[in-house]
């Protein structure tokens, strides 16, 4: 994975106690369709000095006729609170294609193994 240089540039960051989390938004020079999640997320993780497991990138965004991209992201400060509060697929999306399939087949496999169990039961 080939990181470009692009320059963050922090409009907000806002502590949510609440939620245990960092709501912080970015402004990415230059950087439309050019920046993947994993590449933002390592990205911010070398800014910031932050793990990678506690970083979610939640919305890039992007305007029409422009080249530049904002950015949303939430920091967890400890990765159970990520996972009682996002959906599953923003989890998800965080990982490598290779990652996600393999988690899903998992899944998948698990399903089906408990549907055969169910009937062989029932006979």
């Amino acid at each position: 994975m080939e990181i470009l240089s692009f320059q963050l540039t922090t409009l907000q960051d806002q502590e949510n106690i609440l939620l245990g989390r960092r709501e912080v938004k970015y402004f990415i020079k230059e950087a439309a369709g050019k920046i993947s999640r994993l590449e933002l997320i390592s990205l911010i993780e070398k800014s910031l000095g932050i793990q990678k497991d506690s970083i979610y990138p939640i919305e890039l965004r992007t305007e029409k006729g422009k080249n530049h991209v904002n950015v949303l992201v939430y920091i967890y400060d400890k990765k159970e609170q990520s996972e009682r509060q996002l959906p599953k697929y923003r989890i998800l999306r965080r990982l490598s294609k290779d990652e996600r399939k393999k988690i899903l087949d998992e899944e998948k496999a698990a399903k089906l193994k408990g549907k055969q169990a169910g009937k062989a039961e029932a006979k």
